[in-house]
């Protein structure tokens, strides 16, 4: 593993870049994962057993999160993140252990999202994965967040939010992940998030931007698909999150498409077995036939 930095819209963005051992010009993959989230939880994992598979992996912390620099901080912020990644691309495409012509994209959870944005405008990434993803519209937001009032709640609170720091510099911040805090941005128990011997480490503050609520939940990612025409590849599960939104997307892309179908709670693709070994075999043997 080989820590880099690389610009991004001025910003210095911090990755990790794992190297396949004994290829000289490997194809290269750009890896995401959950929302808030830093490259330590999942996104590493991925990229190291990619690299193991013969590929080089890149994951990183995005522009405000973990590593990286930018301001604010741990602001979930779609339209920014997806520039991160076409810069992540970049970085890797010029990196002399890549080949440039050989790019794939893989995104977990929320980064699904992201990453299928960018492949829509990239045509330097010639494939995409996408792990558990996290594929929402307006109408999946309403059936996640309790309905159209609670959704239109939480953009009044998440633009108060905003308006308060345009005029103070101040961030409204409430946890991502909390079983006794209503405010959280998943107020459940969630053992991964917080678990010190999984996700609850102390490079992810588990923090969430009030303010970031009404980019993330106008966000409409299933309109993403027909204009993506990279051969894609879902892995996902019907106890993950959201499978309608995986099933809605795969039916909208424009290029080729697969999904595969197994078992699975959505914390278990993050860092369980068989999950894990599962999704990273699928994802090297999808790149190995378009890449």
């Amino acid at each position: 593993m080989n820590k880099v930095t690389f610009d991004s819209d001025g910003v210095t963005l911090t990755g990790n870049l794992f190297l396949p051992e004994g290829i000289e010009r490997a194809p290269g993959v750009v890896v995401a994962g959950t929302w808030t989230s830093v490259k330590e939880l999942m996104a590493d994992r991925y990229a190291q057993r990619l690299a193991e598979r013969g590929y080089a992996a890149m994951s990183f912390d995005f522009c405000g999160f973990g590593e990286s620099g930018g301001e604010p901080r741990d602001v979930e912020n779609p339209a920014r993140k997806v520039r991160d990644i076409h810069h992540a691309v970049s970085f890797l495409a010029a990196h002399p252990a890549v080949d440039g012509d050989r790019l794939g994209a893989l995104g977990i959870c929320a980064a699904a999202m992201y990453m299928a944005d960018n492949a829509a405008h990239d045509p330097r990434v010639k494939s995409l994965a996408l792990v558990a993803p996290w594929l929402h519209d307006a109408a999946i937001c309403e059936v996640a967040y309790g309905g159209a009032e609670a959704v239109a709640e939480k953009i009044k609170i998440g633009r108060e939010a905003r308006s308060r720091y345009d005029e103070t510099g101040e961030i409204d911040y409430v946890p991502v992940v909390s079983a006794t805090d209503p405010r959280a941005a998943m107020p459940y128990e969630i053992d991964f998030y917080l678990n010190p011997a999984r996700g609850g480490i102390p490079a992810w503050p588990n923090r969430f931007a009030v303010m970031a609520w009404p980019d993330w939940l106008t966000y409409d990612s299933i309109a993403l698909a027909p204009q993506i025409k990279q051969p894609t590849l879902l892995v996902h599960s019907e106890d993950a999150a959201i499978p309608d939104g995986a099933r809605r997307f795969l039916t909208g892309l424009a290029g080729t498409r697969e999904i595969h179908w197994t078992q699975g709670t959505q914390f278990d693709f993050y860092d369980q077995e068989p999950q894990v070994t599962l999704s990273v075999d699928s994802v090297a043997g999808h790149f190995r036939r378009t890449l």
